[in-house]
């Protein structure tokens, strides 16, 4: 039985994974940290969009249309904004405008990120630890045939368009592990999983932090990633897109590599079985494609049971 599973998660198909975990472990055993790269300060309000898809997903408000924002959501604000003639190019609801509220006053009082994260957690009836992977400004800026671009522009305002070209971190060299990720990895878990999200924009944020790769070989856990690559295409957002820019083959192969340094194991699905490609590292094959709740829990008993399987051998050939 896993005690502690932590998962680096970002974007709305590491949300997706994350859910899986929450709902097939017990109850307060999962920690999610997630990608603070995508934060940024927009109409004088703190804008963290990772954060806030995982917070709305655990807690059931994630609208499952988008996959991000909150369901049920109105747009009163950014009708009257237009109209007044603001900038409407970052959409914000009206529902979704509380948390960027509270966030942003909080931090202006001198409580850090993770605090806020802390406070808001259970009162959307969440059961278990979300933290950012850092307190620290680390801001994604993409390098691209157009300059170098800070992320929602790429990302929102310019729609992915640009050919990217490199990625840059920056903050992240001189970035701290937050308290409550610094905590998770140093607690003993018995998992970690690198959730399918965007591995240049969601997770690699995260690795570009010092602290996390000593501290995820440290903890002595497994360290498990999950392909974002299905049958050579992402299944959302630009990972896909990147790739071939960059000069990557539409692999799960790849993405492994791509972790080679970090994972002891990886999971592919089942369409991408075959061939005799070399990932680097202990692989098993199973239906990544997350259409339902259904397939996410089923995924995520797929990625534990690997983990116990792994665990035993490794146990054997001591």
């Amino acid at each position: 039985m896993m005690q502690r599973v932590v998962a680096l998660s970002g974007g709305v198909g590491g949300a997706k994974l994350a859910l899986g975990l929450y709902r097939v472990l017990p109850p307060g055993t999962l920690t999610v940290l997630v990608n603070t790269g995508d934060d940024f300060e927009h109409l004088g309000l703190r804008i963290c969009p990772d954060l806030d898809t995982t917070l709305y997903t655990l807690a059931g408000l994630a609208d499952p249309e988008r996959g991000w924002g909150r369901k049920d959501e109105t747009w009163n604000f950014m009708e009257t904004l237009a109209v007044v003639g603001g900038d409407t190019w970052f959409r914000l609801g009206d529902r979704d405008l509380a948390l960027h509220l509270e966030r942003t006053c909080r931090l202006a009082e001198g409580a850090s990120l993770s605090a806020v994260i802390e406070e808001v957690s259970p009162r959307l009836g969440i059961c278990a630890t979300v933290v950012p992977v850092t307190d620290d400004p680390v801001r994604t800026e993409v390098e691209t045939e157009d300059g170098v671009l800070p992320f929602q522009e790429y990302f929102v305002r310019r729609r992915c368009e640009p050919r990217v070209l490199k990625f840059h971190y920056a903050g992240a060299a001189r970035a701290r592990l937050s308290p409550g990720a610094r905590r998770a990895l140093a607690d003993g878990p018995d998992l970690i999983v690198i959730c399918p999200s965007n591995p240049f924009l969601s997770i690699d944020p995260q690795l570009a932090i010092p602290a996390l790769r000593p501290a995820l070989r440290a903890s002595g856990a497994p360290v498990i990633a999950v392909t974002p690559i299905i049958g050579g295409e992402a299944v959302k957002g630009p990972t896909a897109k990147i790739m071939r820019e960059l000069g990557l083959a539409l692999t799960p192969a790849v993405i492994a590599r791509h972790y080679a340094d970090v994972i002891n194991g990886f999971v592919a699905d089942a369409r991408d079985e075959g061939g005799g490609v070399e990932f680097g590292c202990a692989v098993t094959f199973t239906n990544t494609l997350m259409r339902s709740l259904e397939d996410r829990e089923c995924l995520a008993r797929a990625v534990l049971a690997f983990a116990a399987a792994a665990a035993l051998r490794r146990s054997a050939r001591a």
